[in-house]
């Protein structure tokens, strides 16, 4: 594994996210009838699908299951998403065989200990600012943002500038959108 993060994206084929105080804050807000919300932040989904148009594979595994992330999956156009086991290096192994990937052409963020075992295998080991202190010191790159805050949209933003992608995708946008 490189210790030089903008090397490890040079390669980085698929970016693995984790949900839960990855693309959410962590936090599970209540209504009154005891169901169970979480705040997703739209930058970061704008990120997500910025990283889809670049090329950039896009996956989550979730220790939990929740309808309102399998929902904004969906929303986004993510097509590989594994939730309910708290084991995810299974998924990232069946994903980088059948995408003929090595596992240094991984990109995995995570926050917190059932992110160890993927962070300990893949090429380029992320974290969010707020993740445990374990999971930090596993990190080769750590944004600046929190989980839910706009952590994923600096992850890919990364990734795809240490590529040289970032301005071409500005560029593309422009054109797209004026």
């Amino acid at each position: 594994m490189h210790k030089d993060p903008a090397l490890a994206a040079l390669n980085i084929k698929l970016l693995v996210l984790d949900a839960d105080g990855v693309l959410t804050d962590g936090g599970l807000y209540y209504d009154p009838d005891g169901r169970i919300m979480k705040r997703f932040d739209v930058q970061d989904g704008l990120g997500i699908k910025l990283a889809m148009a670049a090329g950039l594979e896009v996956a989550v595994i979730t220790g939990l299951n929740s309808g309102a992330v399998e929902k904004r999956v969906k929303e986004l156009g993510i097509t590989d998403y594994f939730s309910g086991s708290t084991r995810k290096m299974p998924f990232i192994r069946q994903m980088s065989r059948e995408k003929n990937l090595e596992l240094t052409q991984v990109a995995y963020l995570g926050d917190d200990w059932v992110d160890a075992g993927p962070m300990n295998c893949v090429g380029l080991p992320m974290a969010v600012a707020n993740a445990q202190p374990e999971i930090r010191k596993l990190a080769i790159w750590t944004s600046t943002q929190r989980g839910g805050h706009g952590a994923v949209r600096q992850a890919v933003r990364f990734i795809l500038n240490s590529q040289g992608r970032l301005d071409k995708e500005w560029q593309k946008w422009i054109q797209d959108h004026d």
